[in-house]
């Protein structure tokens, strides 16, 4: 099976996360953390911050790592590697999503995750910031 190695920005703000809608793709419609694939020879965080300008054409800060998530998705594997990250400079501009929408911590659940992203929401659920607030 392929094996797809990404990285995935929790942009967090005044007690809200930031959630992207697929615009394109198998799963369009479904909601997701933005982020991309790692590059050869990339660091994860290299990784992340160019992939967020890409996406978003903003400049993040990368605050901590999360957590690393596993899924199998029916044609390949995904290693997700989630950093909390914050907006260190510019306005967000959709480039490749839809639809975004910052979140609360109780509307989390109220858009259809990808199945990996899904896994990140149980996470920050789970902690309920106890564990991971960085703000």
């Amino acid at each position: 099976m392929k094996v797809i190695e990404v990285v995935a920005a929790i942009i967090h703000r005044d007690g809200t996360y930031f959630a992207t809608q697929r615009g394109y793709g198998e799963f369009e419609g479904m909601w997701e953390f933005p982020g991309g694939k790692i590059e050869p020879g990339e660091s994860s965080e290299d990784a992340l911050n160019r992939e967020i300008q890409e996406e978003l054409g903003i400049d993040i800060t990368i605050d901590k790592f999360l957590c690393t998530t596993e899924y199998d998705y029916p044609s390949f594997h995904l290693t997700m590697h989630c950093y909390l990250c914050g907006i260190k400079s510019g306005e967000i501009e959709l480039r490749e999503h839809k639809s975004a929408r910052w979140l609360t911590i109780e509307l989390l659940d109220s858009v259809e995750w990808l199945p990996a992203d899904k896994e990140i929401v149980n996470k920050l659920n789970k902690y309920n910031l106890v564990n991971i607030n960085v703000e």
